[in-house]
């Protein structure tokens, strides 16, 4: 604490942690889900087919981790909708984005400068999210610390978490693209975030929240903004989890052996065909052989 004090860094943090998020952040956040939105393949025909449909889809992009959080702490799944002002502003930017005159309004957003902006904007709304789903699970679990991490990481990566059910209001199921199964970076971040956070709450890390949430944003808002310009689907946590996971986990079997060890008991099972198969040639033989010297 005393270097960044020194470096003139507190003020700045806490001064970053108060900053709000609506409307500017909040717009950019819808910006970008909305336009991953427009990426599925059918979105585009889904909107001009079912409007309904695909309103409800973006509804999901724009507030699925607000949904799941309230789920997991046993409130109503629709209360996040009682915020008027998000609603009106999340179904205008999907109403430009999908039906706009010529598809400028998608046009400008998808911009490569201007999109890394929004995506770093985004960035910041997600962390503030997870330590906003942390104080909210703390304040009903105190000492619930797996509740809290779970809290704060459905509230980073809800969307993705949620990604099937979206998937079925398009009329498309791809159990096999579980998030789950196959985490992104977004949403292993939420989760290491979450742990972080849960931490702090809980006064295991000697760090300020203020101090927590400037110096993950940074992180977060630096790694998405690299891979969306890179276009890179690598996650920067690959090469630390390739080192550790062997340790703590151990290494998954090896396919090619199950295959050899099928190979080997067909070939087993091969040779004692041909075993028996060749006695039994012999013994005809015998037997021919018998007959024709008696005949």
């Amino acid at each position: 604490m005393d270097l960044l004090s020194a470096l003139s860094l507190e003020d700045l943090t806490a001064s970053f942690a108060k900053l709000p998020v609506f409307p500017a952040f909040d717009v950019a956040y819808y910006i970008i889900s909305i336009l991953y939105l427009k990426y599925e393949p059918g979105a585009v025909e889904l909107s001009r087919r079912n409007p309904v449909a695909s309103w409800l889809c973006a509804m999901l992009y724009c507030f699925g981790s607000y949904i799941l959080a309230d789920v997991l702490l046993g409130e109503s799944p629709i209360h996040y909708f009682s915020n008027n002002a998000n609603i009106v502003l999340a179904s205008s930017i999907w109403y430009l984005v999908f039906f706009c005159p010529l598809n400028l309004f998608y046009k400008c957003v998808s911009f490569l400068p201007v999109k890394l902006i929004f995506v770093g904007m985004k960035e910041v709304v997600r962390v503030r999210k997870i330590a906003v789903g942390i104080h909210h699970a703390h304040h009903h679990y105190h000492h619930g610390y797996v509740i809290m991490v779970l809290v704060g990481w459905v509230k980073g990566s809800g969307v993705a978490l949620m990604s099937n059910l979206e998937q079925l209001l398009r009329g498309v199921w791809k159990p096999e693209t579980n998030e789950i199964l196959h985490m992104s970076f977004p949403t292993k971040a939420s989760l290491y975030g979450a742990i972080l956070f849960t931490l702090q709450q809980s006064h295991w890390l000697p760090i300020s929240k203020a101090n927590l949430i400037f110096f993950f944003t940074i992180f977060m808002a630096a790694c998405k903004i690299f891979m969306t310009a890179t276009h890179s689907h690598s996650s920067p946590f690959d090469p630390l989890e390739a080192f550790i996971c062997p340790f703590l986990f151990g290494t998954p079997s090896s396919k090619h052996d199950d295959h050899g060890d099928h190979h080997h008991h067909h070939d087993d099972h091969d040779s004692s065909h041909s075993a028996v198969k060749s006695k039994e040639d012999l013994s005809e033989g015998t037997r021919k052989r018998k007959v024709k010297k008696a005949e």
